[in-house]
């Protein structure tokens, strides 16, 4: 089996880093880079662009809304247009800094209230997606199995891969756990490892109130700013290597 570990990056802006990118960039194979709204900058992305350029990794622009303070979590009322407009400003900025490198973005991640928003309006999501098609028509969006945003996509005949995020809680019905509530964000080590060893043995996880769902996703998301990232994404690359699975980038998975 081949599977995608990803992780959002260059989320800090001038000096101020939320992780160890370059380390991180050697685990990954597919980095979701932030593209100067909710974090990131010019300076950010290209020292992403090159990190991913020289380790092989994939590259998808990871847009959200424009809120350094509250680094994108907090929805904010725009219109549906002016969404549209902050989606495409941030992934052109990206592909023009890539494709100065020399290398494609391969593939797009909504970042926290941007996706939050798309995911409950299926307009808004048919919108998003038209967005990406007139842009690049090739690249992968990443979902989250059953979601608004999956369903737009597919309507919108763009790739999608589902993702399971080894450091959230889902609840019973598949969703995420708000991160302001008791054990929705998941930091400890041994609980991550069983997470992740019963995702890829068998397909599901276990959710907040101890039951177990399916998870149909074909990519692991670590996030950066999970305390001891590096640490747990460390530990998922382990596990996804001592089932046999081989790590691949999104562009090679998605369907």
């Amino acid at each position: 089996m081949k599977i995608d570990l990803n992780s959002d990056m260059g989320e800090g802006f001038g000096p101020y880093r939320l992780c160890d990118d370059e380390a991180m960039m050697k685990i990954v194979s597919s980095a979701n880079i932030a593209c100067g709204f909710h974090g990131g900058d010019p300076d950010t992305m290209g020292r992403m662009v090159r990190l991913a350029k020289q380790n092989g990794v994939g590259i998808g622009a990871h847009p959200g809304l424009p809120d350094r303070l509250g680094f994108g979590r907090r929805e904010i009322p725009f219109q549906a247009d002016e969404l549209r407009q902050q989606m495409l400003y941030q992934l052109g900025a990206l592909i023009a800094i890539a494709r100065a490198e020399r290398v494609a973005v391969s593939h797009i991640s909504f970042h926290a209230a941007m996706g939050n928003m798309v995911n409950r309006d299926p307009l808004l999501a048919d919108l998003m997606m038209d967005a990406i098609v007139t842009v690049d028509p090739s690249l992968v969006v990443f979902v989250t199995s059953g979601s608004e945003i999956e369903q737009a996509a597919k309507r919108a005949r763009l790739k999608t891969l589902a993702l399971f995020l080894a450091d959230r809680a889902y609840d019973a019905g598949g969703r995420l756990v708000a991160r302001g509530l008791p054990g929705a964000v998941i930091k400890d080590e041994t609980a991550v490892r069983a997470r992740v060893r019963k995702f890829l043995l068998d397909g599901s996880i276990e959710t907040i109130d101890g039951g177990v769902i399916a998870m149909p996703a074909r990519s692991i998301l670590v996030h950066s700013d999970t305390p001891g990232a590096l640490e747990l994404a460390g530990i998922v690359r382990g596990e996804i290597e001592a089932t046999g699975a081989t790590l691949a980038p999104a562009a090679d998975l998605a369907d």
